[in-house]
């Protein structure tokens, strides 16, 4: 009975990571009006102090579960998701772009999913379910599919040895372990709201020091309108993409591998293909809409698996220690 009640919460689990990621999708919306106005570290800066009004609070009320279990293990995973994967893994991402080829830094960013499943294996001790291989196989295809269509990407050698391609390989690298040491926060017994506190509180030191240090001034003018507007925008960009996309990706994290959370995170650029063609007329293609429907198509098969719970059999994953 066990057994049982635990694969249907790992089932549910996936469903609640995927829509996490899909939220994450939206962002454009509310993202493209706000850059007329402020710089993108501007914007991040702005989203992170308004969430602190969530973070804070929840910070005090938890904040003797989490001097119970302070070590530098968990000191380490929480600088890791908030400064690597929030903060510097998007600035590093952003600036792929501008010192490489985009096809070959799109290409590489696929790695992501592997760099979560050999970290969630040395350091959560995660073993690989059944038919796991079948199931990234399908993701990533469907991944390239939405990037790339049917057409093979216009990519050399010399496009791979760039500058912008070892900042795409380094974001993916930040982003995987992230999924990583949120399994390892969650796996410590701290509440999921806890751990969506910390990643956002523990970024505005940075993001401030980020922001002082590349002199952006603040000069966004307009009327008594569209000042209104900005700041409704902004709400709903800190609080629906930001917040409730976390909270439901660490409630989903708490009970779902981390090799399968890794996966279900791809339903991101699924809805961001979807999002692009719906808001902003930039045509939906044959190979973007097999893409899209592969991502999903995994997404249902491994939730299935999990609930029949058929996956092999293995022992209870502990943390390694860090």
């Amino acid at each position: 009975m066990k057994a049982k009640v635990s694969t249907g919460r790992e089932a549910h689990g996936i469903w609640y990571v995927a829509l996490g990621a899909t939220l994450w999708g939206l962002d454009p919306l509310f993202r493209i009006l706000l850059l007329k106005s402020f710089t993108s570290a501007q914007i991040v800066f702005i989203e992170h102090l308004l969430l602190a009004f969530y973070a804070v609070p929840v910070f005090l009320m938890y904040r003797r579960t989490l001097l119970g279990k302070l070590t530098l293990g968990v000191i380490g995973a929480m600088l890791f998701i908030s400064w690597g994967g929030s903060a510097i893994a998007t600035m590093l991402f952003t600036s792929a772009f501008a010192h490489g080829n985009a096809n070959a830094v799109l290409l590489l960013q696929k790695l992501q999913p592997l760099f979560a499943i050999i970290l969630a294996r040395l350091l959560l001790r995660e073993a690989l379910p059944s038919r796991f291989f079948a199931y990234i196989g399908l993701a990533l295809a469907g991944t390239y599919f939405l990037t790339f269509g049917f057409a093979p990407p216009s990519v050399g050698l010399h496009d791979l040895a760039t500058q912008g391609c070892l900042f795409s390989i380094l974001a993916a690298a930040l982003w995987g372990g992230s999924t990583v040491m949120g399994k390892y926060l969650l796996q410590k017994e701290l509440s999921f709201h806890l751990v969506t506190s910390l990643r956002f509180l523990f970024a505005i030191p940075l993001l401030a020091v980020v922001l002082i240090a590349s002199g952006d001034s603040w000069q966004a003018q307009a009327s008594g309108g569209a000042i209104t507007l900005m700041a409704v925008n902004l709400l709903f960009q800190a609080f629906f993409p930001g917040l409730l996309s976390m909270l439901l990706y660490y409630k989903g994290l708490s009970s779902t591998k981390a090799v399968y959370a890794t996966i279900a995170e791809l339903s991101f650029p699924a809805v961001g293909v979807l999002v692009n063609w719906l808001a902003f007329d930039q045509a939906l293609t044959w190979g973007q809409l097999a893409g899209f429907v592969l991502i999903w198509s995994t997404l249902l098969l491994m939730s299935r698996r999990s609930q029949n719970g058929t996956s092999a059999p293995s022992a209870e994953a502990k943390p390694a220690a860090l």
